[in-house]
C-alpha cells in the first residue's frame, strides 16, 4: 500500500464549532478527551484517586480499531438525536464515507472515521457516551480518554464481571468488539493509562509513575538521535535532545517518581559519551581530547589506551572526566531540573 490519505469535505471542520456545543454539555464528566477543556492529565488524576479510594483493580478496555469500526448507521442515528438540520446530517455522513486513497485511486468506506479527522474526536465522544452512561447508571468508577476507557473495582472477580458484560454490551448496542489481547483485569500498577501507571508504595501511598512503555519508547527515541554511526555534530545532538525532550518532560512531568528522570538523566550523558568516544576513534585524538578535559597525564595516558568497548568506557572511566558538569556546560538541559521546574509551576 503505497499511499493512504483520507478525503474529507472542506466544510466539515467549520462545522465543528456549531456541533461542539451542541454535544458538550450532555457528555459525561467522566470523559476527558477533547472537549471543555479536560485534559489527559486530569483522567489520570481521577484515576488515581479511585485507586486511593480502595478500588484496586482495574478494566482496561482497548476497544479493537475503533476509528476504523465505526458503525456509520449507529453513528449517525446518536448524532441525529440532536441535530435536526438534514443538511448538517449530509455533512457528516459524506465525511465518514469520504474515502481513502489506495495507489491513486479512491475506494470508499461503509465504517470507520479517519483518527486525524477533524470531527472524529467529537463523533467518537457522541458513540461512546453511551456506553459512559451505561457505565455511570451500573454505578462504576471509571474514567475514558477518547476510546481509552478503564473502568475501577475493589476485586478481580468483580472486574471479570464487568469485563464480560461491557464487551457485550459494546458488542450488541454499538456493534464494537473488545481486543482481547489488549484489555485486562489486573492491579492499576501492572497497566498503563496513557502513558501512565501507578505505583503503590511500601506505606501504601498511590504515585503516579510512567509506563514501563513509556520509558522504552522515549530510549527508543534518544537511541535514535544518538546514533554513533550518524555524522552530527555534537552541538547539533544535543540541540535536538533538548526540543524532544522539552516537549516530552511537558506531559509526563505529571508523575510523582522523579528517581526515573535522574536514571534517564545518568543514561543519556552515557550515549553522549558514547558517541564522543567513537569519534575519537584514533589514540593520538583521543591523548589530544583528554588532555582538553585538564584530566592528569596519567590518566590520559590509561583512558587513550583503554582496550573496553565504547558502552563500557562510556559508564566508568569517562564519566568521571565528562560528568554533569561538562554536559551542562555544553548545554545540555537536565530531565530532572526540567521536573523540578514545571512541578514548582504546577
Amino acid at each position: 500500500m503505497d499511499c493512504l490519505i483520507q478525503q474529507h469535505p472542506p466544510a466539515v471542520g467549520s462545522r465543528l464549532h456549531v456541533l461542539t456545543p451542541i454535544f458538550d454539555p450532555g457528555f459525561s464528566e467522566f470523559s476527558y478527551g477533547f472537549w471543555r477543556g479536560k485534559r489527559a492529565h486530569d483522567a489520570v488524576r481521577e484515576a488515581k484517586q479511585y485507586v486511593e479510594e480502595g478500588y484496586e483493580w482495574t478494566v482496561d478496555l482497548d476497544i479493537e480499531k475503533f476509528f476504523d469500526r465505526v458503525n456509520h448507521d449507529i453513528l449517525m442515528a446518536r448524532v441525529a438525536r440532536k441535530v435536526k438540520d438534514k443538511r448538517v446530517l449530509t455533512l457528516i455522513r459524506r465525511y465518514l464515507q469520504a474515502g481513502v486513497m489506495i495507489n491513486g485511486v479512491v475506494m470508499e468506506t461503509t465504517e470507520g472515521t479517519s483518527q486525524g479527522g477533524p470531527l472524529s474526536p467529537l463523533l467518537a465522544n457522541i458513540l461512546l457516551d453511551e456506553l459512559d452512561k451505561e457505565i455511570e447508571k451500573r454505578g462504576h468508577k471509571f474514567v475514558r480518554y477518547a476510546d481509552d476507557c478503564n473502568i475501577y473495582v475493589k476485586s478481580k472477580r468483580a472486574g471479570e464481571r464487568v469485563m464480560e458484560s461491557v464487551k457485550k454490551y459494546l458488542q450488541e448496542r454499538l456493534k464494537l468488539k473488545i481486543n482481547e489481547q489488549k484489555s485486562a483485569v489486573d492491579r492499576p500498577w501492572k497497566l498503563k493509562f496513557l502513558g501512565f501507571s501507578m505505583h503503590k508504595a511500601k506505606n501504601g501511598q498511590i504515585l503516579i509513575r510512567l509506563a514501563p512503555q513509556t520509558i522504552e519508547r522515549v530510549k527508543t527515541k534518544i537511541r535514535e538521535i544518538t546514533a554513533r554511526n550518524k555524522p552530527v555534530s555534537m552541538a547539533e545532538r544535543i540541540g535536538r535532545l533538548n526540543t524532544y525532550l522539552g516537549g516530552w518532560m511537558g506531559y509526563f512531568a505529571l508523575a510523582e517518581t522523579p528517581s526515573i528522570f535522574e536514571e534517564l538523566d545518568g543514561w543519556i550523558r552515557r550515549r553522549l559519551r558514547l558517541c564522543l568516544w567513537k569519534q575519537w576513534k584514533r589514540i593520538r585524538t583521543r591523548y589530544r581530547e583528554l588532555r582538553a578535559l585538564g584530566l592528569p597525564e596519567q590518566v590520559v595516558h590509561e583512558f587513550a589506551n583503554a582496550r573496553k568497548g565504547p558502552w563500557r568506557m562510556a559508564h566508568g572511566p569517562m564519566n568521571r572526566a565528562l560528568g554533569n558538569a561538562y554536559w551542562q556546560s555544553q548545554g545540555l538541559t537536565s530531565l530532572i531540573e526540567r521536573y523540578q521546574r514545571l512541578r514548582k509551576a504546577w
